[in-house]
C-alpha cells in the first residue's frame, strides 16, 4: 500500500469536491486477519486476508449517497467520486443529514491511553496452530469427550482513518487475538456440545489455550443426558455468558434510530424507572483494553463516558447526528459506520452495576427454576417488548443444580423483566459488556 489511509481519504475528499459534492466524508480501513483451524492434532484450515477498503459519502443539499470500493487506484477513486455525486443528485431529500459543526468535533485525544492495539508483531501461523492444537488436546483428554468439533486460533488488526470536509481527520489501529474450542460429549443421538473461547486485544492477556479446551470439555460433559423442564412460571437465572443479551435488548430499545422511527418498547420512557433502583448502566468508550473503546465516533464527534441508566432511571437515547436532529436533541457521540453505509447509532463499552451475591448464592435463593447457559433463536417484538427464546441450561431444585435441560422456551415481556433484575457479582471486567449473571422472576417456561 503506497499511499497512507489518511492520504487516501484526503484524495477522495478532493475528488468528490471536484465532482460537485458540497460536503463529504471518507473512511479508509486496512485490515489483516489470520485464522487457523486444527482437527485431530493436524492443520485443517488456514486463512489469511489483507485488504484496504474505502467508503465515500457525499452530500448535495439535503441529498446523500454512499459508495465503497477495495480498489485504491487513482482512476477508480475518481470514478467512485463521480458516481457518488451522480447518485446523490438522484437521492430523495433527507432534512436531517449533514456533517458535524466545528465545535462538535473531537480535537484532542490520546489513542495510546486506550490500549486498543497490541504493538507486538503479527503472530507466526505456527504459534496460532500450536494454540489451537493445545486447546483440542486438552478437551480430548477428558473421558467422555468423543470429538472436538472445532479448535481455532486467530489474529486480526485494523487500521482506520476518517476524514471530512468540515476539517476533521483522525485515525487509530485496533488488534485482537482469540482462541476457541467446541467439544462434543457422547455419541449418536446422545451427543451434547459446548464451547469456551477467549478474545483479547493483547496477546499477553489471553487465557492459556489448554484452559479453554478443558473448560469446553467440562461444559459439554455437564450437559450430558438432558431432560425437559416443567411448564409454568419460574425464576430464571441468565448465566454471565449470555446475560449481556438482556442488556443488548435494552440498548436496542433506546437506540436513537428506533426512537425516531417510533418502534421501541421504551419509546415514552425517558426519565422513567426501567431497572430496579440501585442499578445503573454506564457507557465508557475510554476503558483501556476493551474492544469497543474509541477516541471519536464515526462522525468525528467526541466520545465520552455517560450514565445511560442512573439508579434505575433512563437518562437519554443513543444518538448520532441525524437521529439527534430528528428528535431535537444533542448527539451523544455514538455514531458507527462501515465503508459501505452512512453513520447510525451504536453503543460502546457498557457496564451494569454488579450485585453483592455470587451466582451460587442466587441459585441457592431461587429455590426451583432454570439456569440458562445458552440460547437458541429469538423472537423479540421491538414495539411491545414481548420476549420469547429457546434455551438450554440446568434445572434448579431446592437451591441446587439437579440436571441439565434442553428444548425449552422462555417467554415474558422485557419491560417487566428489566424491573425484576437481580445481578450477581461475577461479571468479567475485560469484556466490552460487563454484565453479571442476572436473575429474573416469574418467566414462563414451555417444556414438558
Amino acid at each position: 500500500m503506497s499511499a497512507t489511509l489518511q492520504q487516501l481519504t484526503e484524495q477522495l475528499l478532493d475528488m468528490a469536491e471536484s465532482a460537485g459534492a458540497e460536503s463529504t466524508d471518507a473512511m479508509a480501513v486496512h485490515g489483516t486477519s489470520v485464522s487457523i483451524d486444527v482437527r485431530n492434532g493436524a492443520l485443517e484450515n488456514a486463512e489469511r486476508s489483507e485488504a484496504t477498503d474505502l467508503g465515500l459519502r457525499v452530500m448535495i443539499g439535503q441529498k446523500q449517497a454512499n459508495i465503497s470500493t477495495s480498489d485504491i487506484r487513482e482512476e477508480t477513486l475518481r470514478t467512485m467520486a463521480e458516481r457518488a455525486v451522480a447518485m446523490a443528485k438522484e437521492a430523495p431529500d433527507d432534512p436531517y443529514i449533514g456533517l458535524a459543526e466545528a465545535h462538535q468535533l473531537a480535537t484532542d485525544w490520546d489513542v495510546a491511553a486506550l490500549e486498543i492495539c497490541d504493538p507486538s508483531p503479527e503472530p507466526d501461523p505456527t504459534a496460532l496452530q500450536d494454540d489451537a492444537a493445545l486447546a483440542e488436546a486438552a478437551a480430548l483428554a477428558f473421558g467422555g469427550i468423543s470429538q472436538v468439533q472445532s479448535a481455532s486460533a486467530g489474529y486480526g488488526r485494523n487500521e482506520v482513518h476518517l476524514a471530512a470536509s468540515n476539517g476533521f481527520s483522525g485515525g487509530y489501529s485496533r488488534s485482537d487475538r482469540a482462541i476457541s474450542c467446541v467439544a462434543i460429549a457422547g455419541t449418536g443421538a446422545a451427543m451434547e456440545r459446548d464451547y469456551d473461547y477467549d478474545s483479547r486485544i493483547f496477546q499477553s492477556d489471553l487465557m492459556p489455550a489448554s484452559d479453554i479446551g478443558q473448560s469446553a470439555a467440562q461444559r459439554a460433559l455437564e450437559r450430558s443426558n438432558p431432560k425437559r423442564t416443567p411448564t409454568g412460571a419460574f425464576p430464571v437465572l441468565f448465566d454471565e455468558r449470555i446475560s449481556g443479551s438482556l442488556i443488548g435488548h435494552l440498548m436496542a430499545a433506546i437506540n436513537g434510530a428506533s426512537i425516531a422511527r417510533g418502534s421501541s418498547w421504551l419509546l415514552h420512557s425517558l426519565g422513567e424507572t426501567v431497572l430496579p433502583e440501585g442499578l445503573s448502566v454506564i457507557e465508557d468508550p475510554h476503558r483501556p483494553r476493551c474492544a469497543r473503546s474509541r477516541p471519536f465516533d464515526a462522525e468525528g464527534l467526541v466520545t465520552q463516558k455517560r450514565k445511560v441508566i442512573d439508579q434505575g432511571v433512563l437518562t437519554g437515547w443513543t444518538l448520532d447526528l441525524a437521529n439527534a436532529r430528528k428528535l431535537g436533541m444533542a448527539p451523544t457521540g455514538n455514531a458507527a459506520r462501515g465503508v459501505s453505509s452512512p453513520p447510525s447509532p451504536s453503543s460502546w463499552n457498557l457496564e451494569l452495576t454488579q450485585g453483592d451475591q455470587s451466582r451460587a448464592d442466587l441459585i441457592r435463593d431461587m429455590g426451583t427454576g432454570l439456569l440458562v447457559t445458552s440460547m437458541i433463536g429469538s423472537t423479540i417484538n421491538p414495539n411491545t417488548g414481548d420476549y420469547s427464546r429457546g434455551a438450554t441450561g440446568f434445572w434448579i431444585e431446592n437451591g441446587e443444580i439437579a440436571y441439565p435441560v434442553n428444548e425449552c422456551t422462555i417467554a415474558g415481556n422485557l419491560r417487566d423483566m428489566m424491573k425484576t433484575l437481580v445481578p450477581a457479582n461475577d461479571a468479567r471486567r475485560h469484556l466490552s459488556q460487563v454484565v453479571p449473571s442476572l436473575l429474573v422472576e416469574g418467566l414462563t417456561l414451555a417444556g414438558n
